[in-house]
């Protein structure tokens, strides 16, 4: 029987999961994704060696079947199909932590309540978040279940970087920046210094570009600024969120136009984007092959905005050393890299075009002032590791090894 620790990514429309081994960090037992929810749920799942498993019994989900519902089924799965698995642990993917949240926390009631009361800055996915750790409640109410939050590494960030220009009062009540996806921006701060040695410890940007995007400045491998805000609707512009919006729009879209509050809250997090300026897709490969001017336009905009966001963030820097492309649009996108990278000459940067177009790790030239890095991302591990160290079993694992 081999202990395992189940961690669960659950976005708006799917949920990602893997089966990490407990005690021994290694390669996952499993990874796998239920895609399509709310339209038609698909299961897939490898094993260890990317072989993909069977599971027909999973794939006869009805198309109403929510997040929870999934979570439930897969743990059934898992139960019936992986009879060798001896679930230790949970570890959850949580997008908005607040101001109480300054690293993951093992989930009890009182946490549980405070989450909940955060669904309003990110009503994408905080719900889902949710969903799969009640799931896992009801399935096995004694199982340890982790919270890892995306606004955590962010709590580093000097008091400047987190204000808006607020009466105080509010910013006492905590509208302030939290900045998000901190478990990628983790991850990749833990591997800097295989690919920038010492350069590591010193001024980074990482560009986190997909379906959601933000970037972060980096400075000794910890957060000082980063494009995002209060919610998860500020900063680049995303597959379906707007990005940085004059909030004087919002004002006229529900004084001017009528709209209420829901309305506008679901045309910015929907219908905005680049779904929203191409009027076609969310998806970057899908735009990158249209013909469609308005396709063009909107990845056009997608890399002015992040051009002009990465020069903000190197000034919170002073100064610029290295940047770093993640996630589904950073680490495939050799267009949407060579697109940002061409504006910024002024800072230095300089791409390798056969390195770029080849999805080398680094793409800059020899000569370029400014080390260009494409490096996958892992938040699945990052919550791994944190479901060892809250739960006890990196202690047993240190014991291990000595």
């Amino acid at each position: 029987m081999t202990d395992a620790i189940l961690v669960f990514n659950a976005g708006s429309s799917s949920i990602k999961f893997a089966l990490h081994p407990a005690v021994v960090e290694g390669a996952p037992l499993l990874t796998g994704k239920i895609d399509g929810i709310g339209r038609a749920p698909d299961f897939t799942v490898r094993d260890a060696r990317g072989n993909y498993l069977p599971e027909d019994d999973l794939q006869e989900i009805q198309v109403t079947a929510d997040h929870e519902q999934l979570t439930t089924r897969l743990l059934e799965w898992l139960q019936h199909h992986q009879t060798g698995i001896n679930l230790v642990a949970a570890g959850h993917r949580v997008v908005h932590g607040g101001r109480d949240f300054t690293g993951p926390a093992i989930i009890d009631a009182d946490v549980l309540g405070k989450m909940q009361q955060l669904v309003s800055l990110a009503p994408s996915h905080q719900p889902h978040n949710l969903a799969a750790i009640n799931a896992v409640s009801a399935w096995d109410p004694g199982l340890p279940q982790i919270a890892c939050f995306d606004t955590s590494f962010h709590r580093t960030q000097p008091r400047l970087a987190q204000l808006f220009g607020l009466p105080h009062e509010l910013t006492d009540q905590g509208i302030l920046k939290y900045g998000f996806h901190g478990l990628s921006y983790e991850y990749i701060a833990s591997v800097l210094p295989e690919h920038l040695g010492s350069g590591a410890d010193a001024r980074v940007v990482v560009a986190h570009l997909g379906n959601g995007a933000s970037m972060c400045a980096m400075k000794h491998r910890h957060s000082v600024a980063s494009s995002t805000g209060f919610s998860a609707l500020h900063g680049l512009i995303m597959g379906r969120r707007c990005g940085t919006l004059d909030a004087g729009v919002v004002l006229h879209l529900i004084q001017q136009q009528g709209m209420s509050a829901d309305q506008v809250r679901h045309l910015l997090y929907q219908e905005s984007g680049l779904f929203g300026v191409s009027g076609i897709s969310n998806n970057m490969k899908v735009l990158e092959a249209s013909a469609d001017p308005r396709a063009k336009e909107a990845i056009d905009l997608f890399c002015y905005r992040a051009a002009c966001e990465l020069g903000s963030l190197a000034a919170s820097l002073e100064g610029l050393d290295a940047i770093v492309f993640t996630a589904g649009i950073g680490e495939n996108s050799a267009t949407v890299r060579d697109r940002i990278c061409r504006r910024l000459g002024w800072l230095g940067v300089d791409v390798d075009q056969s390195a770029n177009q080849a999805n080398d790790i680094r793409i800059s030239t020899s000569g370029s002032g400014v080390t260009v890095l494409v490096l996958p991302t892992n938040e699945e591990l990052v919550i791994a590791r944190s479901v060892r160290s809250l739960t006890g079993l990196a202690e047993v694992e240190l014991q291990l090894a000595l």
